[in-house]
């Protein structure tokens, strides 16, 4: 039996992105950069250079995952389809200062020095334990520096997570999450899962100002379809042109407004799901006077991404719209092109009448012409005969042979005309 060619790749697929284990204390740094739609995407230069003067064995182009472990520093790298991932794991800080600079973010600024990309996400998590600080609401205040946060326990309650969803003054959002009796590999997890949340969210929202700016397009479109349907059964004839043109404008600009939102909208929809997965997968459990994070998000983010939602049915909608208006004015160019033919072809019929008695006319003078010069053309033989010494009246032989000329020439202009009719094609 013949094994697939990429089959041990398809089956090792699942164990390429591991999810590192975590033991309090530790802070965690992540950014997310932005990449460039190219392809295919070089291993960032930066990271190759980084890995070079600390010994350790670059990534390989075409490769989407890499770590480094370097003791009580760990680097992960990893490249999805719009976005590159960097986190930094660093163990043994401060418990009482977790979101005090650490090694890992200086590692991390390092990295990102020359670094191609725009920043789309940045957090950086403090994992503490329970036990060795104080975790309540004056505390958690203090080191989230926002009065206002949300959290709950998470992990079936073997550990508490806190956010206030807002940037610190160094651009990074701030996650507290105090260990109680979780292992390395489920607090390993959870942070992943946090990471994951607010990346994906932050990419989700990328939507939200594209469909602000096709809304506003949108209302434009909406009110000159509206303004060109009143005038269709109104609007001359002589203005159908320039109706054609304007439903035609009309149809163009929403093919590129649909063309150009819907990936970003496909994508916003796939990365909402991701999302609400990764907060169902935390495993929330409520803490009294505390709003849970996924609580906060149903309240937030999930508006923002019904508006995308809602600007995109609108935008199919008003497409329809524009094919209805557009099949509208065909049927009444189609309707008023019908009329015209009619009267085309009644001035035809007109005309064929007219040229049919034309004809009659023209074959009773070319008969009569025939019979004419034939008759003068006989006069001249049956002179001719009278010369010759035989009996002939010319005078009465040529009024004589006036009617069998007339008939004949009749005669022959009749069958002419019905050989010319029966040689006409038939449709």
């Amino acid at each position: 039996m013949k094994p697939h060619p990429l089959r041990t790749e398809l089956h090792d697929e699942i164990h390429t992105r591991p999810r590192p284990p975590v033991k309090a204390p530790h802070a965690v740094s992540h950014i997310s950069l932005l990449q460039p739609q190219r392809m295919p995407r070089p291993v960032p230069p930066a990271l190759v250079d980084w890995c070079i003067r600390h010994a350790v064995e670059p990534p390989t182009s075409g490769q989407s995952h890499f770590e480094a472990d370097l003791g009580a520093l760990r680097l992960k790298w990893e490249r999805h389809g719009e976005f590159d991932d960097y986190t930094v794991y660093a163990a043994g800080i401060d418990e009482r200062e977790p979101f005090a600079r650490n090694s890992g973010d200086i590692v991390l600024a390092d990295l990102l020095q020359g670094t191609e990309g725009e920043m789309i996400a940045a957090l950086r998590i403090a994992v503490v334990r329970a036990g060795s600080a104080r975790i309540d609401e004056k505390s958690v205040s203090a080191m989230l520096e926002s009065p206002n946060f949300v959290g709950a326990k998470v992990s079936d309650g073997q550990a508490s997570l806190f956010s206030s969803f807002r940037l610190d003054d160094r651009g990074f959002g701030r996650f507290l999450l105090a260990d109680a009796t979780t292992t390395p590999s489920q607090l390993g997890r959870a942070v992943q899962r946090v990471v994951e949340m607010e990346v994906y969210r932050m990419m989700a929202m990328l939507a939200f100002p594209e469909a602000r700016r096709i809304g506003g397009e949108l209302d434009r479109v909406e009110l000159q379809l509206s303004e060109l349907v009143a005038r269709l059964d109104v609007a001359p004839a002589s203005k159908e042109p320039e109706m054609l043109h304007e439903v035609t404008r009309l149809s163009a600009l929403t093919e590129q407004l649909y063309t150009s939102a819907a990936f970003r909208f496909g994508a916003a929809r796939a990365y909402r799901a991701l999302v609400r997965q990764r907060g169902e997968e935390l495993r929330e459990t409520r803490l009294q006077g505390v709003q849970t994070p996924t609580d906060f998000l149903e309240r937030r983010f999930q508006p923002a991404m019904a508006y995308c939602d809602a600007v995109g049915a609108r935008l199919a909608s008003v497409s329809e719209r524009i094919a209805r208006a557009s099949a509208l004015l065909r049927t009444r160019v189609e309707i008023e092109r019908e009329r015209q033919n009619q009267a085309l072809l009644a001035a035809m019929n007109r005309r064929a009448k007219l040229q049919l008695h034309l004809q009659q006319t023209v074959e009773g003078l070319s008969v009569a012409a025939i019979s004419y010069y034939a008759s003068g053309l006989s006069g001249y033989v049956f002179k001719a005969m009278a010369r010759s010494g035989l009996p002939v009246d010319p005078e009465l032989a040529t009024g004589l042979a006036v009617v069998p000329i007339v008939a004949a020439a009749w005669w022959a202009m009749r069958a002419i005309r019905r050989k010319v009719v029966a040689e006409m094609p038939r449709d």
